[in-house]
């Protein structure tokens, strides 16, 4: 029997010495199924090479995965903290001022009133407007007490903020006319003063002066700037000047800041500069003057946030493929070494019918199959990390599965990107030399 012979005959028993049956010629074109159970019994006749080639791939989805939904998980918090302030929100805050030639910082300038805060709510598209003062004081229940942030304010505040109760009620308009003394708390001093005990109807003590607890507040957690939201206690504007904050310690009718609270639909730049134009008026300033107040749009600082979150997602996304090159890398050499031990069998194929491009085809298929099952596995590993991680950081995880399809479709095309040169390779090879290969 000659060499050739020999060698057809083997080819038709199976693999033997890690070699992997033919794809048979069907009609003089390739069987995709045969080519894929042929590409799988290379890589199982092979298996720790196939492995450590598709490492590489898999680490580098994995590591796309991972970093994108904790990068997707972070900008959803700091987001969702932006919107705990209250959605389509505007906030004004008192400008700097100069004093023999020093200039000292934002919110310096005691120029913001009570009477600025109602006046807004004559601007088009304004539906809650809330004038607020704080101090920071002890609060007294009992045997316990807190230190925490005093705020008097409007009943808008609580609209403003879009803040939801956990128990009791909000006080009234008529209540804060009146100068009630009623409170309603975060659910932080809640908690300190009152434990597991309902704090509705209790009363506290804010600076000697007694106060009936008529509500509690549901928990909104930390601000962007690290801030408990709930550590506060909210009592009337009026309330708050004339009994807690008294005139003597503050301009009568001043405030720190004032909150404003957008409809849904407007345009919020435009909202804004309604009510820039409204206080420069209030206040007489000159054309040529600069704003003796300072004015945030909150939606411009989500977006803000939202694109530096983005950005770095994106920067730790391209670090992480990195590794999906090195894994392409990998493919492309197994695909050499595979092309150069089975010459004689390329060139027996050749040699019986087979087409350039059947070539061509057999070997881009072990190369995509290959970068495939890295990638899959990669997939699961990238899912699981993700979860790790948000669980021993404390992060929040998104999985996001418009990126797990891109990082299957990225390692498919690294497959196909890197087998090619080797599947060239092998369908230009000699019919001849290759079965005189030994």
């Amino acid at each position: 029997m000659n060499a050739p012979v020999a060698l057809s005959a083997r080819l038709a028993r199976g693999t033997e010495a890690g070699q992997t049956r033919a794809a048979p010629v069907a009609a003089g074109g390739l069987d995709l199924l045969e080519a894929l159970r042929s590409a799988l019994g290379a890589l199982a006749a092979n298996k720790l090479r196939a492995v450590l080639t598709g490492l590489g791939i898999f680490i580098g989805v994995a590591a796309v995965i991972a970093t994108v939904s904790v990068g997707a998980g972070a900008r959803q918090q700091v987001l969702g903290q932006i919107q705990s302030l209250g959605a389509n929100l505007l906030v004004i805050w008192p400008g700097s001022v100069n004093q023999a030639g020093v200039r000292l910082g934002a919110g310096q300038r005691p120029n913001l009133t009570w009477d600025d805060a109602q006046a807004l709510l004559e601007v088009p598209g304004i539906v809650a407007v809330s004038g607020n003062i704080r101090g920071q004081n002890q609060v007294v229940a009992g045997n316990a007490n807190w230190s925490t942030s005093v705020q008097g304010s409007d009943p808008d505040l609580f609209a403003v903020q879009d803040w939801a109760l956990e128990d009791g009620r909000f006080f009234t308009a008529e209540e804060a006319r009146g100068a009630r003394k009623v409170v309603v708390l975060g659910a932080t001093v809640a908690e300190a003063l009152f434990g597991d005990e309902g704090a509705v109807g209790q009363e506290i003590r804010v600076r000697s002066t007694p106060f009936e607890v008529i509500g509690v507040l549901a928990r909104k957690g930390q601000n962007p700037m690290g801030q408990d939201q709930d550590d506060v206690a909210v009592i009337p504007f009026w309330t708050a000047r004339r009994s807690v904050m008294g005139a003597n310690r503050v301009w009568a009718r001043g405030v720190n800041w004032i909150s404003l609270k957008v409809e849904d639909g407007a345009d919020m730049a435009e909202a804004a500069e309604e009510v820039r134009s409204l206080m420069r008026q209030r206040h007489r300033l000159a054309a040529n003057e600069p704003d003796d107040f300072n004015l945030r749009n909150m939606s411009d600082v989500a977006a803000t946030f939202d694109a530096s979150a983005k950005t770095l997602s994106m920067l730790l996304a391209s670090a992480a493929a990195v590794s999906l090159l090195v894994g392409g890398i990998g493919v492309m050499n197994i695909m050499l070494v595979s092309v150069t031990e089975r010459t004689r069998e390329i060139g027996l194929r050749l040699a019986i019918g087979a087409r350039r491009r059947d070539i061509l085809a057999q070997f881009l298929i072990e190369a995509v199959v290959l970068a495939l099952l890295g990638g899959a596995v990669g997939v699961a590993a990238g899912i699981g990390l993700s979860h790790a991680l948000g669980r021993v950081a404390g992060w929040p995880v998104l999985i996001q599965m418009d990126a797990v399809a891109l990082a299957v479709g990225v390692s498919a095309l690294t497959g196909l990107f890197f087998g090619f040169w080797p599947a060239r390779r092998a369908a230009r090879l000699d019919p001849i030399a290759a079965l005189r290969h030994d």
